[in-house]
């Protein structure tokens, strides 16, 4: 997090080294404008009385269905879906890209560094102030949803190419497939411009992060998106 006119700001989302095309696992999660709850609400699960569940809308309809067509749509990015969950203003997903005749095969190195010790999300980067320091025992997707809350619009620029066979074009596509369809109904929607996304490093993450979308209903009462 920096400093802009004695204030702190949360930096880009995007990591900076990072080609967003490359073979990967990454943790997306997309808000609605203003937080507006467009795609459904949450209820008592009719089959487990001590669980909560989403009751999708239409407009949740078309969100979860844009979304599982996206690899069969992107067939050339080799593209597979893990776990992901439609919630009233939000959706979380996990995206994999595969092997593909897109993907780079290296980082762009600003620093001397092996690149896997500075791999981490600017997004989830701690203040350096000493009163904004995040707590090494927190849970980092807590952390992902709080640093989410408070993030600005800056747009940035990826240095990598090409910028139609990545990460970035397939939320954009996603996103436009929404709305157009919406567009088409004179249904009135709008997402929130930026999207955020979270590389996953190893397995372990993997389950923790899933595990965290399985139990968003659950957690509804308490998500920092609610």
């Amino acid at each position: 997090m920096e400093k802009f006119h004695g204030k702190y700001r949360i930096s880009s989302a995007r990591l900076r080294n990072w080609d967003y095309a490359s073979q990967g696992m990454y943790f997306v999660t997309l808000c609605t404008k203003n937080r507006e709850h467009y795609f459904g609400q949450i209820i008592k699960s009719e089959i487990d009385k001590g669980h909560f569940e989403m009751q999708l809308s239409e407009i949740g309809r078309i969100v979860e269905s844009e979304w599982v067509r996206t690899p069969e749509v992107r067939l050339d990015m080799n593209l597979e879906l893990g776990e992901y969950q439609v919630m009233p203003n939000h959706f979380h997903a996990i995206l994999i890209i595969g092997e593909n005749q897109f993907n780079t095969k290296e980082l762009i190195r600003e620093t001397d560094k092996n690149p896997d010790d500075t791999h981490r999300d600017a997004i989830l980067a701690a203040p350096n102030d000493s009163e904004s320091k995040s707590n090494p025992d927190s849970d980092p997707v807590f952390e992902l949803e709080m640093q989410m809350i408070l993030a600005t619009n800056t747009k940035v620029k990826n240095k990598f190419a090409p910028q139609s066979k990545n990460l970035g074009s397939v939320m954009r596509g996603f996103k436009s497939s929404v709305t157009s369809f919406m567009n088409d109904q004179n249904i009135y929607f709008q997402w929130q411009t930026r999207y955020y996304d979270h590389i996953i490093r190893d397995y372990d993450e993997y389950q923790r992060i899933a595990n965290y979308i399985r139990k968003n209903p659950d957690n509804w009462g308490n998500d920092r998106l609610g």
